[in-house]
């Protein structure tokens, strides 16, 4: 009896890539910004100040209500003294006087020389100086170079590490063909042109 079935196994096929680990790196980087400040010149200057205080200045020339008032009773008080001792010499006169003497005569011969050779009133105005004062001047020069500000911007060397990689990819699973081999297969038996009877009696 002949073989009427072919088995075929059929292995698997495996395809399997690699990529080696690599380390990286990238270089660094400089940036530079410039930028300037820019100076200039200034120049202040104070002219001298004059103060000058007039006021004394004018009260001596016009004086004011409560100044004249002021002087006025100054004067007064200044009479006053004079008189009193104009008539404590009178009265010393009249109190050391002898027996027919004349002693009104005598004072008012005193009395008449007095106003006669008295220094007359005569005064130059005003009888007060301004009160002068100065403040000195002043001047500042400032002067400033421009200024370069230099800004550096550096970025470090940078590693990347990348990792091997194993890709595994199957092109072929594994299987078992079978295959027929044998000739056709005829229902009925008979029906085969090559049919041959089965002799069955013994």
């Amino acid at each position: 009896m002949r073989q009427l079935l072919e088995i075929t196994s059929v292995p698997i096929e495996i395809e399997m890539r690699t990529s080696r680990a690599q380390l990286q790196y990238t270089r660094g980087t400089a940036e530079l910004e410039i930028s300037r400040d820019k100076g200039g010149l200034s120049i202040k200057s104070r002219p001298i100040q004059l103060n000058m205080d007039t006021f004394e200045m004018r009260q001596s020339v016009l004086p004011s209500a409560a100044r004249s008032i002021e002087q006025d009773a100054q004067k007064g008080r200044q009479a006053a003294y004079s008189a009193t001792a104009t008539r404590a010499q009178e009265g010393e006169l009249y109190l050391k006087a002898k027996f027919g003497q004349d002693v009104q005569g005598q004072i008012a011969k005193t009395a008449i020389s007095t106003e006669m050779y008295s220094q007359p009133s005569m005064k130059f105005i005003p009888t007060e100086a301004p009160e002068v004062d100065w403040n000195p001047g002043e001047m500042n020069i400032r002067y400033e170079m421009d200024k370069l500000n230099f800004d550096w911007r550096i970025n470090q060397t940078e590693f990347e590490f990348i990792p091997g990689d194993i890709e595994i990819s199957i092109k072929q699973r594994a299987e078992v063909v079978v295959k027929y081999i044998g000739g056709p297969i005829y229902v009925p038996p008979s029906s085969d042109p090559n049919y041959e009877p089965v002799d069955v009696k013994a």
